[in-house]
């Protein structure tokens, strides 16, 4: 498994990290080994929000392993806040409520990592900084981030927050390519160079922010993997092929596609399966050539300018 730090901080993580959005429908015993298998591969990265399953997933994720001291200090955990009945809400009650709740549903006394979950149209970058303030030097939040921003909404917070937002968490899979293809096909008339992201890639680069890919198998937003569709018949016979070379199954083989990037981007896995987190994991630091990329890139429908 191949371990990366964290933008500028103390952090270092495994690239693979496992999502936790869906543990609310297992038994515990179930989570238990799920968890289990991703420390056996070398997760220490487990990426929550409060509203996966209502706060559902963080409770069960804490009962199923028995949080203790010692299972903690190998876990980096992230939790995310913001997203509401059918609003968001970045306000400092709620985020206060939303911090102090997860802590209790997943008995520990900080998160490593706070992610604002969504950009929220009313977002009052004063009183986020104020709140953020409140939550570092109460020790409860450790280090700040956002998910699904873009660069100029993120420039916004940053001007009035006092820490350094470490990750940016966003969509990302070898058929949902945005912040690459605007880049790849800089100054064309094609749908391909039309800028959707503010060139997000390059901004978090730039600024020393970790991309955190989500949903690194569906297609569109969570119309289903992409390997199960014919309409990607050629990206699935190349990722098949690449993998075929390597000991990769189809997903290894796009996750090892997204890891080859050298924005040391991670991958999150929301695999409720140990064996195919497993396969998954494999693709975390397998080499692959400009030339194997590229060709991924052009067979999941892109144009090579």
């Amino acid at each position: 498994m191949k371990q990366i730090k964290i933008a500028n901080t103390n952090l270092t993580s495994s690239n693979i990290i496992m999502g936790c959005m869906r543990i609310k429908s297992l038994p515990l015993t179930e989570i238990d080994t799920l968890v289990k298998t991703a420390l056996d591969q070398g997760i220490n990265f487990f990426d929550h929000a409060d509203m996966y399953g209502g706060g559902t997933s963080e409770s069960l994720f804490a009962q199923a392993i028995g949080m203790n001291s010692s299972i903690r200090e190998k876990m980096i955990i992230q939790s995310k806040c913001c997203i509401r009945n059918g609003f968001y809400d970045s306000s400092k009650e709620h985020i206060l409520e939303s911090v102090n709740g997860s802590l209790e549903r997943l008995k520990t006394d900080r998160l490593d990592v706070l992610l604002l979950h969504r950009p929220d149209a009313l977002i009052e970058p004063e009183e986020v900084a104020e709140v953020f303030d409140v939550l570092h030097n109460s020790g409860k939040v450790n280090h700040f981030g956002v998910s699904n921003f873009n660069s100029t909404q993120i420039e916004l917070l940053k001007k009035y927050v006092s820490y350094p937002l470490i990750i940016n968490q966003l969509q990302y899979s070898v058929v949902h390519t945005p912040m690459l293809d605007e880049g790849m096909a800089a100054n064309m008339f094609i749908d391909q160079s039309i800028e959707r992201t503010g060139h997000i890639l390059d901004y978090c680069r730039l600024n020393d922010l970790t991309i955190q890919a989500w949903s690194p198998f569906q297609k569109g937003f969570f119309e289903g993997p992409f390997f199960l569709d014919d309409k990607y018949k050629a990206l699935n016979e190349a990722l098949t092929e690449y993998g075929e070379q390597h000991g990769l199954d189809i997903t290894g083989a796009a996750v090892a596609w997204i890891t080859r990037h050298p924005a040391n981007m991670q991958v999150i896995l929301g695999t409720t399966q140990p064996k195919h987190l497993i396969e998954c994991c494999k693709g975390s630091d397998v080499p692959m050539t400009r030339q194997e990329w590229y060709g991924i890139y052009k067979a999941a429908g892109n144009m090579i300018p």
